[in-house]
């Protein structure tokens, strides 16, 4: 029903080129668009369905990431699969990156727009436990954080936290960062682009294979689910990652290896989606 009424709404409309992202979409809908589409796109990350595409992106990196829709997408569709090809937005590329080296001075908290269980608070919490008023922290929280008040309030008892709302600089923030405490998903790649160290935990299901397989490439510090993370273990890492310089520069270079191809492959995504005339 939802194929045909996007149908109707485009008319005799024919697209150049349909993008997808959807969890509920199928080789079904995306068939019944065929004849008002020249090329369709389908972003996923589930690998669960069949798909009738001609392009398909996967940016996350799971085990065995290549072969994950060897059967589920028409064999000329294109795939662009892996972390080289996440989608960034445009403040990342013109940011330099680092290696991380020497003490940690700046910490950077984000998770995620909404932080509907306010993990941020847990992590700073954690991160008072340890009596460390030499660290600059940048606290960024969303639009849609429901605890946004009371973590600027939280923000202002300190001089050593900053309080950041709705930001288009959080690029620029991780770049000055020596270390991060976050969330699973997306950022996880833009901490990766930057070179970050990150202490992360997972807030949906969906992040947690992501998290996982990040912590078993030693890419982040994972410890698990927001059920399962307090304030004490959250301290404990973060006390412990502070004080090793050797794992938390082995960590940055190992993001920092991981997305130096992103700019390249990005090029590369979008001079074949541009092709849909041929």
């Amino acid at each position: 029903q939802d194929a045909v009424q996007t149908k109707l709404l485009l008319k005799k409309e024919i697209v150049d080129l349909l993008v997808i992202d959807h969890y509920a979409i199928n080789e079904v809908w995306e068939s019944i668009l065929r004849e008002s589409a020249k090329k369709i796109m389908v972003i996923d990350d589930l690998a669960d369905r069949k798909h009738d595409c001609d392009f398909l992106l996967d940016q996350n990196d799971y085990e065995g990431y290549q072969f994950r829709y060897k059967f589920l997408i028409p064999a000329p569709c294109k795939t662009f699969l892996g972390p080289n090809f996440v989608l960034l937005r445009s403040e990342f590329y013109p940011m330099k990156r680092r290696i991380r080296r020497g003490p940690v001075k700046r910490l950077l908290l984000f998770f995620g727009g909404s932080d509907q269980t306010n993990e941020t608070k847990k992590a700073l919490h954690a991160f008072l436990a340890l009596n460390r008023t030499d660290i600059q922290i940048d606290v960024v929280v969303g639009q849609t954080n429901l605890h946004k008040k009371e973590l600027a309030y939280f923000c202002k008892r300190y001089a050593f936290l900053t309080f950041h709302y709705q930001v288009n600089y959080l690029a620029e923030l991780m770049y000055k960062a020596d270390l991060s405490i976050g969330a699973g998903g997306t950022t996880t790649w833009e901490r990766c682009m930057m070179g970050l160290p990150s202490i992360v935990w997972s807030l949906a299901e969906d992040q947690v294979k992501i998290c996982e397989h990040a912590e078993r490439k030693k890419i982040v510090a994972y410890l698990g689910k927001k059920e399962e993370v307090g304030v004490t273990l959250v301290s404990k890492q973060l006390g412990s990652l502070m004080n090793n310089e050797t794992a938390r520069t082995e960590m940055s270079i190992r993001a920092y290896l991981l997305m130096k191809n992103n700019r390249l492959s990005q090029q590369m995504l979008v001079q074949e989606i541009m092709r849909v005339d041929e």
